[in-house]
């Protein structure tokens, strides 16, 4: 059973005040924010995997719509890349709701984004590829439309600080997320669409999901691609407290970044 119908089933019990803590109990329609969250939670101890996944379900969408609105006006592009994640989530329909809602939460204007990173960011502890992967659909949602502006941009770098990530490793991420959509902003989400492209094109976008420059070593190489393919294992994600609903997502892109290794070591062969 997924953490979805453990709290539906009220198999799992916890309280926790604060801005995430009502996001949760909005998702799952139980009142669990009677009172502050135990200091066992607070240290990042005993927090139970489901929480985890409650969390970053409620934290994901919601930061999304926030990001969305960020520059005023929440684009067809930006709705229609959300509509996606859930589609490719398999939401069913109690869930696709709950995401919606949690999506138009973050688009209103008392939106607590401080309060709920801070607690996000409790739950999560030291988990940082669960974070990092939290970051990569936050950069996928925001180029929806091809670009980052700068509102969302600011955005973007709060939650990244927030989360303990520096400026370089959020552009580092972005060039990541834009080699995987291709720039079109409008693919679907860890889309095709490459069919059309160069082989010249393919290999600098390969060479960019490995965030290595064509100057590497083949040991540089090989490094980087251990490195990710660590970073996006789906069981050690899920383990983490990444919600079993989005574990096709990540091993989608374990695919792509073998997919992208493969290619690089064969132009290095000719």
């Amino acid at each position: 059973m997924s953490w979805w119908g453990k709290f539906l089933g009220g198999a799992v019990g916890f309280s926790m005040g604060g801005p995430l803590g009502l996001l949760i109990g909005s998702v799952i329609g139980h009142k669990l924010v009677d009172k502050p969250m135990q200091q066992g939670m607070q240290e990042g101890m005993g927090v139970n995997n489901e929480l985890t996944q409650a969390a970053f379900f409620s934290a994901t969408f919601s930061i999304m719509g926030h990001i969305a609105k960020a520059d005023g006006v929440v684009s067809k592009d930006e709705i229609a890349m959300a509509k996606q994640i859930m589609d490719h989530m398999r939401l069913d329909a109690e869930q696709k709701k709950a995401a919606i809602d949690l999506f138009n939460k973050g688009k209103r204007s008392d939106f607590d984004l401080e309060g709920v990173l801070f607690q996000f960011k409790q739950v999560a502890h030291r988990k940082t590829t669960l974070l990092q992967m939290f970051l990569e659909i936050q950069l996928h949602a925001a180029l929806a439309d091809g670009k980052i502006d700068a509102s969302e941009q600011l955005i973007i770098n709060k939650v990244a600080q927030r989360l303990g990530f520096t400026t370089r490793h959020v552009e580092q991420l972005i060039a990541l997320v834009s080699s995987n959509l291709g720039l079109g902003g409008n693919r679907y989400y860890y889309g095709q669409g490459d069919e059309h492209k160069s082989p010249s094109a393919l290999l600098k976008e390969a060479y960019e999901m490995l965030g290595v420059p064509r100057s590497s070593t083949d040991a540089e190489v090989k490094k980087a691609y251990r490195r990710l393919m660590n970073q996006h294992h789906p069981d050690k994600l899920v383990s983490k407290g990444l919600p079993e609903e989005m574990i096709q997502m990540a091993t989608e892109k374990t695919q792509q970044i073998k997919a992208a290794y493969e290619m690089v070591k064969d132009s290095r062969k000719k």
